[in-house]
């Protein structure tokens, strides 16, 4: 063979391998960036958080050997190479989103529930919010039917208190089923306006499945809160530092500060559920690691959320979960229990009002298609300075 053809094939080969380590190794960099294990690597401080890079890592490494490698197509160590490529590869899913514990789930029953009676509209003793004087409007005759979130349950109450006509009301039109139940209900047709916080992409695909056209109107400011034990001497975390909590990496309440915390343990909410899409939302493109096990099954609790959070072993509160603020504060508050501060700032009025505390969202009303008639009447009042006043005076921050 001529020797200019061979040392052309050679360099062709050397800088194919050289174009394809560097595709490899910007690929690794990409992906390790994406899920923040460089930027984050300090935060790492336990074994299951560090598989997955310790995965990429060694698939790199495989599919570079295999690259610069002098070999035949059918030698033993290309197979055993590719093979472990492959293993290691099929692995990193699992890895990067926490799901090594088949046995840990999230419970869907024993949640949080505030007695919802207690802010039923039209009713003796009910402690929804009321305005000065009477509403401005008065609907009647086909009242719009409101389902919604339990912690807004005593908004949408305080709206229908405030603009129904009492002797046209039924207790029908006013219930309040929870977020998913909710969706479900303004996606089929069986209610009108449900009150709720964003939806889940699972919910945003069933309405599109449907054919439904959800219209959201926002009507509050509400702030996603992340709670601890009275005793954590933990009194704010960072926004990275939550990140790293929910994605797996920190694991251990020293490496955050608290010397003597021991394990966190990171409660969840069941998917579809409001809290759970809220803390999606501030997870981005971060995988929220399925729950560990418990060290002991009682620590479940109620499998109350705000009730667990206060939950002790061995002589310590190591909880920490999240909630919305109202929720947590009035409709179900643990006097056991603290919000967090979050880059330095509490979760006040004031600062949800002035979107300074970081986990700031608008809460809505749904529609399945653009209001009109009653609804749209409803909708229109509770933007007007009269149901922003109850909005205020329930506890939720009125839209700025």
């Amino acid at each position: 063979m001529d020797v200019t053809l061979v040392n052309f094939k050679k360099y062709i080969r050397l800088v194919v391998r050289i174009i394809l380590t560097v595709v490899l190794v910007m690929s690794c960099i990409h992906i390790a960036n994406k899920f923040e294990y460089f930027s984050q690597l300090k935060a790492i401080d336990n074994l299951t958080g560090a598989i997955p890079l310790i995965l990429l890592l060694g698939i790199t490494g495989l599919l570079l050997a295999l690259i610069w490698k002098h070999h035949k197509i059918a030698s033993v160590s290309t197979i055993v190479i590719t093979v472990l490529a492959i293993i290691w590869g099929l692995l990193f899913i699992p890895a990067v989103t926490g799901n090594w514990y088949p046995l840990a789930v999230i419970q869907n029953n024993g949640t949080a529930s505030s007695n919802t009676a207690d802010y039923a509209p039209f009713t003796k003793n009910t402690k929804v919010a009321k305005l000065p004087k009477g509403a401005s409007i008065t609907l009647s005759d086909k009242l719009p039917s409101l389902d919604g979130a339990t912690a807004l349950y005593p908004v949408y109450s305080a709206f229908a208190q405030a603009t129904y006509n009492e002797t046209d009301y039924s207790p029908k039109d006013v219930v309040c089923t929870n977020t998913a139940n909710a969706f479900n209900s303004i996606i089929s047709g069986k209610c009108d306006i449900i009150f709720v916080a964003q939806p889940s992409e699972k919910q945003k695909q069933a309405a599109k499945s449907a054919g439904a056209n959800l219209v959201f109107t926002p009507i509050g400011r509400e702030a996603f809160v992340f709670l601890v034990g009275k005793s954590n001497p933990m009194d704010g975390l960072t926004y990275q530092q939550l990140k790293n909590i929910y994605s797996g990496k920190t694991a251990i309440w020293k490496t955050l500060g608290w010397n003597n915390g021991g394990n966190i343990i990171a409660f969840q909410r069941p998917d579809g559920s409001g809290s759970q899409t809220g803390l999606e939302s501030i997870m981005k493109n971060l995988p929220i690691w399925k729950p560990r096990p418990l060290p002991d099954d009682s620590l479940f609790g109620t499998g109350s959320m705000i009730k667990q959070i206060s939950i002790e072993w061995h002589g310590i509160q190591p909880a920490i979960g999240y909630s919305y603020r109202y929720y947590a504060v009035k409709m179900y508050p643990n006097s056991n229990a603290k919000l967090l501060k979050i880059n330095g700032v509490y979760p006040s009025i004031d600062s949800v009002t002035n979107g300074s505390y970081p986990f700031t969202a608008n809460f809505y009303a749904v529609t399945n298609g653009q209001p009109k008639g009653n609804v749209k009447q409803l909708i229109d009042w509770i933007l007007s300075d009269e149901g922003q006043y109850l909005i205020r005076q329930t506890g939720y921050a009125p839209m700025p």
